[in-house]
């Protein structure tokens, strides 16, 4: 250490008045001096944790297909004359429309062909754009797509595959995240109308999805049938929502005691109810089943080119096994693939249908 120069004296002197002082006043008040260093980090809390990514979604990847077909300037597929693709109103229309606008993209990338979308009024004005060739293509419901088999002679193509869902009262949960090309529909009630078995639905007010939907309307009407209740004559009022979401908001509000949609829309990612209503699973509560129901998927009017509806087939198909195609099918109706089918793959179901009483040949006009 170095030695101070001052003399000893000096020293004494200067250290016995600083004591005098100390004592004559009172200690200032300490002063918040900034540490030369920080302290060290305790236990509990070394640093602020980072934030948390959101989860990143893929790009879709469309590469070109084999082999894609050609059209000549004019012909449909052409940019002056684009393939369309109707799409029914099951879901909200914004996200319909945003996912059939990406997969337009994706397509037209894939097959070089032009596709322009819409997304109908109605399930019925879907069917309707295909009967008078407005659109060419569809993705429709399974009720429609019996209808427009019907009356127009579509043709199914493509049946959608879907990670199974359940609820607390599905006896086929062991089937939970596995694909498959049926789901069921599924009734609902709002948990302060004291609605807990399909008797106690006399009486009430109850909302339906639209007079095309097969889970949201026309199995439901079969299963209450079934069940001793005429849908017609035993409720206090009925409403058609129009959309699975629009029942399910619908119940929770309390505008309907109850109403049907499909499984399990109070859950769906796709639906994504919970942003807006996040204690909907809770007001909310479904207490029965429908019975299986074959899946929704896509098809084509009869007089679409057969290399056209193959190449449309073939580009759907591969983007459903792409990690980006898959994410932008999953926000359109939750699809997770796609299984190539046959014209007869309604059938057993339709005859299902006939023998309950509604015979869709006898709807059309």
């Amino acid at each position: 250490m170095k030695r101070s120069n001052l003399p000893t004296w000096l020293l004494v002197l200067v250290c016995g008045t600083l004591l005098l002082s100390a004592c004559a006043q009172p200690a200032p008040a300490p002063t918040a001096v900034p540490p030369t260093q920080p302290p060290p980090p305790t236990a509990a809390a070394t640093q602020a944790p980072a934030p948390t990514a959101a989860p990143t979604v893929p790009a879709p990847v469309c590469a070109p297909l084999p082999n894609p077909p050609t059209v000549n300037a004019g012909d449909l597929g052409s940019p002056d004359k684009p393939i369309v693709i109707t799409f029914v109103p099951s879901g909200d229309s914004g996200k319909i429309t945003k996912a059939g606008n990406a997969i337009a993209d994706c397509l037209n990338k894939m097959t070089g062909l032009s596709f322009q979308i819409q997304v109908g009024t109605s399930y019925g004005a879907s069917i309707e754009a295909l009967g008078a060739e407005k659109a060419q293509v569809s993705f429709l419901n399974t009720f429609s797509v019996l209808l427009a088999e019907q009356k127009y002679q579509i043709v199914p193509a493509l049946a959608v595959l879907r990670k199974y869902t359940a609820n607390a009262v599905d006896p086929d949960q062991n089937l939970s995240g596995q694909m498959e090309a049926f789901y069921k529909g599924q009734f609902i009630a709002n948990n302060a109308a004291g609605i807990k078995t399909l008797a106690d639905l006399k009486g009430k007010t109850f909302c339906f999805v639209d007079p095309n939907s097969t889970s949201g309307y026309i199995v439901p009407r079969i299963v209450l049938k079934a069940n001793g209740i005429d849908p017609d004559k035993d409720f206090k009022a009925t409403q058609n929502a129009g959309s699975h979401n629009n029942v399910a908001i619908a119940v929770y509000k309390g505008d309907c005691d109850a109403g049907v949609t499909y499984i399990n829309v109070l859950t769906d990612a796709a639906a994504n109810l919970k942003a807006q209503y996040p204690d909907i699973s809770d007001k909310v509560t479904a207490f029965a089943d429908t019975d299986k129901i074959p899946n929704d998927g896509v098809q084509f009017v009869k007089s679409l080119d057969p290399k056209l509806q193959a190449a449309i087939s073939d580009g759907l198909v591969a983007m459903a096994k792409d990690p980006g195609g898959n994410a932008v099918l999953a926000g359109l109706y939750t699809i997770n693939g796609f299984q190539k089918i046959d014209a007869t793959f309604y059938d057993d179901f339709a005859a299902v249908l006939k023998k309950a009483g509604v015979d869709p040949a006898t709807l059309v006009k």
